[in-house]
């Protein structure tokens, strides 16, 4: 076996045993499929991380910006939940909403998380599309894209959001969901 290939199916494996382990916030169960549950638990565990990060701040510091060039916090949230409806709204076949939507609508700490948490419901199914139909196209920001580059992208998204997360949360004398365990 090639080592890479190596490295995947060890991948592979932790990520579907850690799908088995336990419970998590997202809406649904992990795909059958090891591709797809895969991708489901590297998104999961992402969105975990950012769902708990926004129930945790206080609404006060949804305000919070550490500079005057960067979204608040509250921002930012609602950045992750719109996006993630943009990107599985494609996947599932549906009318594409405004990838600011949320950002701009929802200004309550209440409703930022409600919007994020009924994204991650929505993305939930997006996941359990079967990954024999993954390979479908569909337009994603102005190009073509295959529906499991769509889903990795949206988990790639999420990753790099909940680093700024993290940032926003330190800066701020908390600690981030992914640090206390």
């Amino acid at each position: 076996m090639h080592p890479t290939h190596r490295v995947l199916t060890v991948a592979l494996l932790a990520a579907t045993a850690s799908v088995v382990a336990g419970p998590s916030t997202a809406a649904a169960q992990a795909p059958k499929d090891p591709v797809m549950a895969a991708l489901y638990t590297n998104w999961q565990g992402q969105i975990d991380n950012i769902t708990k990060a926004a129930e945790e701040m206080t609404e006060a510091n949804y305000a919070y910006k550490p500079v005057a060039t960067v979204r608040s916090f509250g921002e930012l949230i609602g950045h992750v939940a719109g996006t993630q409806d943009l990107i599985c709204a494609a996947v599932l076949g549906e009318p594409v909403p405004a990838e600011d939507a949320i950002e701009k609508s929802a200004k309550t700490k209440a409703a930022i998380v409600a919007a994020l948490k009924a994204s991650t419901a929505h993305c939930a199914k997006a996941y359990q599309i079967p990954a024999a139909s993954g390979s479908a196209m569909v337009d994603m920001f102005g190009s073509k894209s295959t529906k499991l580059a769509a889903l990795t992208l949206n988990a790639v998204h999420d990753g790099e959001h909940y680093g700024n997360i993290v940032t926003y949360m330190r800066m701020k004398g908390m600690v981030p969901p992914s640090s206390k365990r």
